[in-house]
């Protein structure tokens, strides 16, 4: 566990480790959400990092018989 100190501006720094292993750059955007009183920051990804998420997912439903095509 890694303790970090907030600044008197309300900055905090992510230290180098976590940094590398979420392979974060400068400028990356990061998602803050407070859950029962705790802060949890995920990086966003853009929208064609996200592409093929859903690959091999199984489209197949079984429908009611009225609404089969």
């Amino acid at each position: 566990m890694t303790t970090v100190t907030v600044s008197p501006k309300f900055q905090v720094v992510i230290p180098l480790e976590l940094r590398r292993r979420l392979k974060l750059e400068p400028g990356a955007k990061l998602m803050v959400v407070e859950f029962n009183g705790a802060l949890r920051m995920t990086p966003l990804k853009p929208p064609a990092a996200l592409r093929g998420i859903a690959r091999g997912l199984s489209t197949a439903i079984e429908r009611e018989p009225d609404r089969r095509l």
